[in-house]
């Protein structure tokens, strides 16, 4: 589809062109006459917005009052499309909830103050409930992060809501657990994975219980572990149609893993620091250049060049080119045929 929607104050109309085969006729033509779904708040009720939204603006003072906060409320599409009544009833109970999650505390003047924990969340991105999971992973990191081995970094980079990445195929998962080596076991120990619990879910064929916040909160422990291994395999070179077939997923869940790890790293860094967590940040900072080039710490130089991926780092590596001077120094007669090898 191409064209314009127009300009603001100097068009009426937009224009917009849809090629189609003969046989997608119908289905373009439905499309064309459908009705237009309604506008809607996506702090509505159904679509729980409305505690991040209050997380906001209280963390960036928007809101500090009661008062201050009524007033945010009445500028919403929400106030105009709900009962009155029903929404002063549901405001007040999400700051009593934000409170007993320990996002904002209130003075005896009634002052609103967002904690550390809040200002956290808000600056990585995440809703009050992950910002709380975040929290508690990091603090365990904090008493005892596994610095023997990589497999911890990348759980801690693996993204806590991967749904629609891929489901757990426990076989695989026990196989990958049998592997790990004894640095990787003393991670599966500190983050609560269960190898004997693994093997019976191969053995069953089940899927993981969520009948409850405790359970929902072990399955995404387990989910971000499964999906870690294949961040690791990412991080070690090899290639993503390979991790895929290894998996049994489809090539482009493992891509989207690869490129929603580099922003979710960057938000636990940034949740790190706005904590005070400088150390812990640090160790994290130093493996965000593996991730976003996927490739081993020896190739990082030479993935600072630009469109070259792990793959072309690692020919030029295995040839004696192995620094960027080295690239810029070489003539083009003699990086052409380790181009070709790609």
């Amino acid at each position: 589809m191409r064209g314009r929607a127009g300009r603001k104050g100097k068009d009426e109309i937009g224009e917009s062109f849809l090629c189609c085969e003969s046989g997608e006729l119908d289905d373009v033509m439905q499309l064309l006459k459908a009705d237009l779904p309604r506008v809607e708040s996506s702090m509505k009720p159904d679509k729980r917005g409305i505690k991040r939204a209050l997380l906001e603006v209280l963390t960036v003072r928007l809101a500090t009052h009661r008062s201050s906060i009524e007033e945010y409320i009445r500028r919403t599409l929400l106030y105009h499309s709900m009962d009155r009544g029903e929404l002063s009833h549901w405001v007040e109970d999400t700051m009593q909830e934000l409170k007993s999650l320990g996002h904002v505390q209130v003075d005896a003047t009634g002052l609103y103050e967002a904690t550390p924990l809040a200002r956290a969340t808000v600056g990585s991105c995440m809703t009050p409930e992950d910002g709380i999971f975040v929290h508690d992973e990091l603090q365990k990191a904090l008493r005892a992060f596994v610095m023997d081995g990589e497999m911890h970094v990348f759980y801690m980079f693996t993204p806590i809501n991967i749904w629609g990445i891929g489901e757990i195929n426990w076989r695989i998962f026990r196989n990958e657990i049998e592997r790990l080596d004894e640095s990787g076991m003393r991670v599966l120990e500190f983050v609560g994975i269960s190898p004997a619990f693994v093997n019976r879910m191969a053995n069953s064929g089940k899927q993981l219980p969520e009948d409850d916040e405790e359970q929902r909160r072990t399955a995404r422990v387990y989910r971000r572990f499964y999906a870690a291994f294949q961040l690791r395999d990412i991080c070690q070179e090899v290639p993503i149609a390979n991790v895929a077939r290894k998996f049994e997923i489809a090539r482009g869940l493992v891509q989207t893993l690869a490129q929603t790890c580099e922003g979710f790293a960057s938000g636990m860094i940034q949740f790190c620091e706005i904590m005070g967590w400088g150390m812990l940040k640090s160790v994290l900072e130093h493996m965000t250049d593996r991730l976003k080039a996927g490739a081993r710490a020896d190739l990082l130089d030479l993935a600072r060049i630009p469109f070259v991926k792990s793959r072309t780092a690692r020919v030029f590596w295995e040839n004696g080119v192995q620094s960027l001077r080295a690239v810029a120094e070489a003539e083009a007669k003699d990086l052409v045929p380790l181009l070709l090898l790609v």
